[in-house]
Formats: structure tokens, sequence, C-alpha cells
């Protein structure tokens, strides 16, 4: 058995793949269009070859999907925890959990779906402005 992908369904198929790709850094590895059925599938990784999310946009879809707490999250390393979520932050996402333990943050794409951000290796040291902000919203 082999692990393919992640699904998630969206409704703002432009503002998730700026939240995956230009935020985040995912890469988009491909594109599929099925106009009989009525929906856009893209795919991201961190890198070609690597697990991917598929992001599933229907194309007649106006009102929210439903989120709920069993779907969990999706998972990331990041090489610096203090600079990805500074950088984030100014792109206008909201860091939700801030990572006041220098380790791990979490933060929602515009589909409401929860991303941890988790530090390579060891913590980091504590740092301010996070060791004093305060969780924000549900993660």
């Amino acid at each position: 058995m082999e692990y393919l992908h992640t699904m998630i369904r969206v409704r703002d198929l432009d503002a998730s793949i700026e939240f995956f790709v230009k935020n985040l850094g995912l890469v988009e590895t491909r594109r599929r269009e099925v106009e009989a059925g009525r929906f856009t599938l893209v795919f991201l990784a961190t890198k070609p070859g690597a697990p991917e999310i598929e992001l599933t946009f229907n194309w007649d879809q106006k009102e929210p999907y439903t989120v709920g707490r069993n779907f969990g999250h999706l998972a990331y390393d990041v090489d610096d925890i203090y600079q990805t979520c500074e950088r984030l932050s100014k792109a206008g996402v909201s860091i939700l959990r801030p990572p006041r333990d220098g380790k791990m943050a979490f933060v929602r794409s515009p589909d409401q779906i929860s991303v941890e951000l988790l530090q390579k290796g060891s913590p980091l040291p504590a740092k301010e402005p996070w060791v004093s902000m305060q969780n924000t919203g549900e993660w």
C-alpha cells in the first residue's frame, strides 16, 4: 500500500492556491478540469514526487462546506517556525495557535482547513512576540 493524497474541498480555488502555494510554499504538481462533472482538481506538494493534497473545486458550490473537527489537520515541517509565522502573518494569515514553544503553530486555509506547522528538529528557544500571544479561534 502507498499513500497518495488527501483531498479537501475548496470554494475559492484562487484563494486556496494563494494560501497553499504563495503563503505555504507548496508547488502545483498537476491539474485536471472536468467540464462534464463541473469540477477542477489541483494537486499540490512540497516538491514533485512528495505526498500531495488534492484541492477539489466544484464549480457550482455556493454554500460553505461544513467544517468539523473530525478531519483533523494537515501538517508540514518548516525550517524556522518563527520566520514562517512572521511571513504568514505579514501575508494576512491569522496565527491561531502561536509557536510559543518554538515547535508548533496552527493556521487555517481560506476553507477553514487546519494546518499544523512544526519546527524541524529541536524546538527553537522561546521568543517574543510569540511567547506572549494567546490562541485565537479554533485550530
